[in-house]
């Protein structure tokens, strides 16, 4: 005889059974799951749960830690103000968007010690980083960022643009501070300014149209490579009181004023393999001593390819082509109305290295002499092509080894568009 299985029955069995299993285990003394914290760690701060910004930043510990910015767009009034070192503050990326709305020239965003200026050397702060966000302000703002006395400070992936200052300024940062994959952009004085600061790190980073592209005051040992400097209001890169510098890899394109000035008593600084092209002026060493200027490409330039004035000397030019946008076949990239290429200018330097270089189609002169002329210079190895010079004015100076073709009228009637 078949019996009927009572389904509400079965079930509240297994029930039971089950909890009888659960109840077994705890007494057999297995351990059950528990969640731990890695010793000496500090929770991340997510800036999307306090009221402000500056909360958030106020709420960074004294041995640091790291502020997650979230994607949106927050308005201030005043300057934000990060006060600890040890620091990680990141966004979203370009998400993350700061509008400065101040107009009485403050900036908007501020890392500095509690003490300001007055800070102690032993009280300095130390490692702050700022990554993947954009600041952004106005015609009467202040800078986009300011540091002060911040060491081994990192600013890597941010966008600083329409500041009415610097879009960046690191003030005495002296110990190695980084500026690397950055866009810094239309802001109304210096895109990047550095002042007083030491072993410096600027890479892959793009500039454009700020009134200067970078500032280098009164420093050590900048090392620029790989940026991309565009359409500046007045100069590109200008470094004074500053020694062991390198510049290398560069393209400084169609600044007004002048792509590199060196001034107030710089020495020992290499200029190399950069591309300089169709700016106010290329290269002038107004106060420069020991320095080198190799394997550049200078073309198109309005005025001087490079200038070497009466206070520099000990210099070395090699390696270099200075040249108008010929492309072959007499004919010119350029229009008819922009065919300005001029070449080099010596006024009054001396102790001069002048090697092996190109010079093509460049006017008024391919090398030009003042009247202080310059001496003590050996002038050898240069390909001279379709250019008149004044290099046989040179006093007390080397000349040999030259290779000079004639002077030819332009042949505008192959001339290309750009």
């Amino acid at each position: 005889m078949r019996h009927r299985i009572n389904t509400s029955s079965f079930l509240i069995l297994a029930v039971v059974a089950v909890a009888a299993c659960f109840q077994m285990a705890g007494q057999s003394g297995t351990a059950q799951p528990t969640i731990t914290r890695l010793p000496g760690s500090r929770a991340e701060i997510d800036a999307a749960t306090f009221p402000s910004l500056q909360a958030a930043f106020d709420a960074i510990p004294e041995g640091g830690g790291v502020v997650r910015l979230p994607a949106g767009t927050f308005e201030i009034t005043e300057p934000l103000i990060v006060s600890r070192g040890d620091v990680l503050l990141t966004g979203a990326g370009t998400a993350t968007h700061i509008v400065n709305r101040n107009e009485e020239g403050k900036p908007a965003l501020i890392l500095q010690h509690p003490d300001g200026t007055d800070v102690k050397k032993d009280d300095r702060l130390w490692r702050i980083m700022l990554s993947n966000l954009r600041i952004t302000g106005n015609e009467k703002s202040g800078h986009g960022i300011l540091a002060v006395q911040i060491q081994e400070v990192f600013l890597q992936g941010v966008t600083v643009s329409e500041n009415g200052g610097d879009g960046i300024q690191l003030d005495h940062c002296y110990e190695d501070p980084r500026v690397s994959d950055c866009l810094i952009t239309y802001n109304k004085a210096v895109g990047l300014n550095l002042l007083g600061c030491h072993d410096i790190v600027v890479s892959s980073n793009q500039f454009e149209e700020n009134q200067d592209a970078l500032h280098c005051l009164d420093g050590f040992n900048l090392c620029m490579t790989g940026n991309c400097v565009d359409d500046h209001l007045g100069d590109g890169v200008v470094i004074e009181n500053t020694y062991g510098s390198v510049l290398s890899g560069n393209m400084i394109e169609e600044c007004n004023g002048t792509a590199v000035v060196l001034d107030r008593d710089c020495y020992g600084i290499t200029i190399s393999a950069n591309v300089i092209a169709h700016n106010g002026a290329g290269i002038d060493l107004r106060d420069a001593h020991g320095c080198s200027v190799s394997a550049n490409t200078l073309t198109i330039m309005k005025t001087n390819a490079l200038r070497i004035g009466p206070d520099s000397g000990r210099i070395t030019i090699t390696g270099n082509n200075i040249s108008n946008s010929y492309i072959g076949e007499t004919t010119v990239k350029r229009r008819v109305d922009d065919l300005a290429a001029a070449g080099i200018t010596l006024d009054g330097a001396s102790e001069l290295a002048i090697v092996g270089n190109s010079f093509a189609s460049v006017r008024p002169l391919a090398v030009e002499l003042t009247d202080n002329p310059a001496k003590r210079v050996v002038f050898a190895s240069n390909v001279l092509t379709d250019v008149s010079s004044d290099h046989d004015r040179l006093q007390d100076s080397v000349i040999t080894d030259l290779l000079i073709s004639a002077p030819a009228k332009q042949n505008d009637s192959k001339t290309a568009l750009k």
